[in-house]
């Protein structure tokens, strides 16, 4: 007979460093693919990224899911412990474990596409690998996107429920395939209103890879551009609290 241990070295820390990095592995992975020169996908369009990066939060939240609740974002961490749904005193442990994660991710994306970095000459489409920019730069409107996207995201994970049955309290949800509404919800977030500034809506999501493009010897390397990067990282934060205070106005 096999002894199966139950025990797990895999914490919430680890956790949201591993889905994290999985998450930008595979996000960033896709915008490569795209955008990059000499790639098999090439030129494939805006589809395929908002897909990508759905599918994308969709093995992340199926990773971690079980160990920490895949918060993978910093946004969602805040805005749990803004709705009393998450300790405050857990927060800064996630948020340094998502950047983490975000920074071996993106990192991993480039040594992956290395050859590809080398043959694309642009140095602002090797950047987008990295971190969003927007579609038109307007402080205010960027600021209005990154919130807008974000509260969406939030509000809609705060009414998630697990299906059950009410006579046993049997859970009934769909295990693994019960992350597929949070794809489906940031796939929709990117074709609607992912447009204006390549919706980050999550601020490891964009700072960690950026200060990684920062670091890395790439060939023909443009400014990581820190006069916008506060951008997507508090507009985000906003929009997540915003999520959570109506949502607690409405309970």
């Amino acid at each position: 007979m096999v002894n199966c241990k139950s025990e797990t070295t895999m914490t919430p820390f680890i956790a949201e460093i591993i889905g994290t990095a999985i998450l930008i592995l595979l996000g960033g992975g896709v915008v490569a693919n795209v955008i990059l020169n000499k790639t098999i996908g090439n030129n494939s369009g805006w589809i395929v990224i908002t897909t990508g990066w759905a599918l994308a939060v969709y093995v992340a939240v199926v990773i971690a899911g079980p160990y920490s609740g895949a918060h993978i974002n910093p946004a969602v961490s805040i805005s749990l412990a803004v709705a009393g749904k998450f300790p405050w005193s857990d927060v800064p442990l996630y948020i340094l474990a998502q950047m983490l994660g975000a920074m071996l991710g993106s990192s991993a994306v480039w040594m992956f596409y290395k050859n590809h970095f080398d043959e694309t000459e642009d140095a602002d489409t090797k950047k987008a690998v990295f971190c969003t920019a927007p579609a038109i730069r307007h402080t205010f409107s960027n600021f209005f996107s990154e919130a807008v996207g974000t509260f969406v995201l939030i509000f809609t994970i705060l009414y998630f429920t697990n299906a059950t049955i009410n006579e046993t309290e049997t859970v009934i949800g769909l295990g693994s395939l019960g992350a597929l509404p949070v794809a489906f919800l940031v796939w929709s977030i990117g074709l609607s209103l992912g447009g204006t500034t390549g919706y980050a809506i999550n601020p490891a999501r964009d700072l960690g890879p950026r200060i990684v493009h920062a670091l890395l010897p790439i060939k023909n390397k443009a400014a990581s551009d820190w006069s916008y990067a506060w951008i997507p990282v508090f507009g985000p934060i906003i929009g997540a609290c915003l999520a959570s205070l109506l949502m607690l106005a409405l309970s």
